[in-house]
């Protein structure tokens, strides 16, 4: 067959022996990939000496999968396990992790999902751009619970969940009190004498600091 026949003979000892030298006989095995919600089964070469085991990292089509599980051909579930004994193989994409997001926008709720790169991370009560608008990630769900703080990795993440971030005007002080003490905080910049604008005063109100005016001298 395909290979090499070598005579060798030992330094030490001058023993002479025969190396027979052949490449490995190349068999498929089935696998089962999946890249998010989305799975497609294809049949992979390998050498019939190659041992398999879970956390393994392989290309496929451009992309990278990692092992997660073997079913030998008794169908139980192995570690490790050389290709000629496996019946299918699991393996799920690791370059790229596809995140569920949940978007809330005042009483309604939409889902979708984003691809990221594996090891991107995401922290909660932060900003993030999403399909080209601002959210603020309310909260991640990992396979232990929510989290309202901390840092994920996207691998890791369940679900995210966004929420629309409130406008400015939200912020923004409405009455004449809520003004006076905009400006003792210095949200407002600096006024000694801080008056509330004519536009916000209400109707038939006075207000307490207005100056009031002089009378004409006779």
């Amino acid at each position: 067959g395909n290979g090499r026949d070598l005579l060798l003979k030992c330094t030490t000892c001058a023993a002479i022996t025969n190396l027979h030298i052949r490449q490995p006989k190349s068999i498929t095995v089935p696998f089962i990939l999946t890249d998010g919600p989305h799975s497609r089964r294809t049949e992979i070469e390998l050498d019939d000496d190659e041992e398999l085991t879970v956390g393994d990292v392989f290309e496929d089509d451009e992309m990278l999968w990692s092992i997660n599980q073997i079913i030998d051909n008794s169908g139980h579930k192995k570690t490790t396990l050389m290709s000629t004994d496996a019946a299918i193989i699991s393996a799920l994409r690791t370059d790229m992790v596809r995140v569920k997001i949940t978007t809330t926008r005042g009483e309604y709720s939409d889902s979708s999902s984003m691809l990221v790169d594996y090891g991107t991370k995401f922290t909660a009560d932060t900003k993030i751009d999403y399909q080209g608008e601002v959210w603020r990630i309310r909260a991640i769900h990992t396979g232990a619970g929510r989290t309202l703080r901390g840092t994920v990795e996207a691998q890791d993440i369940k679900r995210i969940y966004l929420h629309e971030p409130p406008n400015l005007e939200h912020f923004e002080p409405k009455t004449p009190r809520e003004r006076r003490q905009a400006w003792k905080e210095g949200r407002l910049g600096y006024n000694p004498n801080p008056e509330p604008p004519k536009e916000v005063t209400k109707k038939r109100v006075t207000p307490s600091n207005k100056r009031k005016k002089k009378r004409p001298r006779k």
